[in-house]
């Protein structure tokens, strides 16, 4: 079996959607439509965005049951970045704090998918 290379994101406006991508991604779609954007992503997995409405078979549930994870290096780094999207206007859900696994904190995008920041404790 291979590893996943893909997430699908569901979006109620692609256009908005993948602007907002862009900006926290700092690259630009390789496909944009109004129903589907891709992004590759340097790791090489490839992050979707597919219109709610076009989903087949159509979504029992869309925003807010995951996480898209970004793993950074220091607690510094989080604090930037936390500083970053804080003024990008994203929608914060938990202020960087310490938890088990390490530093972080949470954001939103604008389908209320969770969107976290950590950089992993140090034994």
């Amino acid at each position: 079996m291979s590893d996943p290379s893909y997430i699908l994101l569901y979006v109620a406006d692609v256009a908005k959607s993948a602007a907002f991508y862009e900006r926290l991604l700092e690259r630009q779609p390789v496909e944009n439509s109004p129903a589907f954007a891709l992004f590759v992503l340097q790791s090489g997995v490839k992050l979707g965005l597919w219109a709610t409405s076009d989903v087949e078979p159509p979504a029992k549930r869309t925003g807010g049951g995951a996480e898209l994870v970004f793993t950074l290096e220091s607690e510094a780094q989080v604090t930037g970045r936390h500083e970053e999207w804080r003024k990008q206007g994203i929608e914060i859900l938990q202020n960087p704090v310490w938890m088990d696994f390490g530093f972080t904190f949470v954001g939103a995008d604008l389908d209320e998918h969770r969107l976290r920041v950590f950089a992993p404790r140090k034994s």
